[in-house]
């Protein structure tokens, strides 16, 4: 089974312009979440990027890279990379995770992939810090016993009302999705609930489609939201 995988890279960012670029240890960050992820079981991986700036710095170390249009998020980016380069399944990877561990992108390796419907997969762990819990970036996830998906929500859910003894998930930033889902997205216009949650991959749910949680434990993520953050990752990779 051949399976692609994509990490998405903007240049535009409203809190941290060039943050794809931005400097950790003498490299850009894409060249280390390129670098881990490659490790990985995954047959094939590219950049994709609109910008000619990180296109630039994947050619200089080597980085298979394809540019595509502008998009207004990153699972439109993957969307389009299937139209080119044909798979049997596609693993986004979000490109501001510079410490992410290649065996957790293998966790979302499936085996068989049917074609007949659309089908998603996305990483999910338990939030252990309560600050995580609060932060709206952070996306809570909900599931039922098959693990598929409920809903999404930048609020604590589910709401401890009845009964304190559950555990909160979040979801991590890592997908998988058969070409059916991806084009799906692309020929659905945005749902009602997406629209004010303001998380695309609410669509899938809104029309009942095959969303299914893989649970990781243990997993330490560190995503670089802000310049202070690169900082926190130099000491990080500096001590090692």
């Amino acid at each position: 089974m051949k399976v692609v995988g994509i990490i998405p890279a903007r240049y535009e960012s409203s809190r941290f312009p060039g943050k794809p670029l931005a400097d950790i240890c003498g490299k850009p960050m894409i060249w280390w979440v390129y670098n881990a992820v490659k490790n990985s079981k995954i047959s094939d991986l590219y950049v994709a990027t609109d910008d000619i700036r990180i296109s630039n710095a994947c050619n200089n170390f080597n980085i298979p890279n394809i540019m595509t249009k502008k998009h207004k998020y990153a699972i439109d980016r993957v969307q389009e990379i299937t139209d080119i380069i044909k798979a049997d399944y596609y693993v986004q990877i979000n490109g501001d995770e510079p410490l992410i561990d290649y065996n957790v992108i293998n966790k979302i390796l499936i085996n068989d992939i049917k074609h007949d419907q659309e089908y998603i997969f996305n990483i999910v762990t338990k939030i252990k810090n309560p600050v995580e819990l609060l932060c709206p970036t952070n996306i809570k996830i909900i599931f039922n016993n098959d693990k598929e998906v409920l809903y999404l929500s930048r609020s604590p859910i589910p709401n401890p009302y009845n009964n304190i003894e559950f555990a909160y998930y979040k979801h991590v930033g890592i997908l998988g999705y058969n070409k059916k889902a991806l084009d799906f997205f692309k020929n659905t216009a945005p749902g009602y609930l997406e629209n004010i949650e303001g998380i695309e991959l609410i669509r899938f749910i809104e029309h009942k489609k095959k969303f299914i949680s893989i649970i990781v434990d243990n997993i330490t993520t560190l995503s670089v939201d802000t310049p202070k953050d690169i900082h926190l990752i130099r000491n990080i990779i500096q001590t090692k």
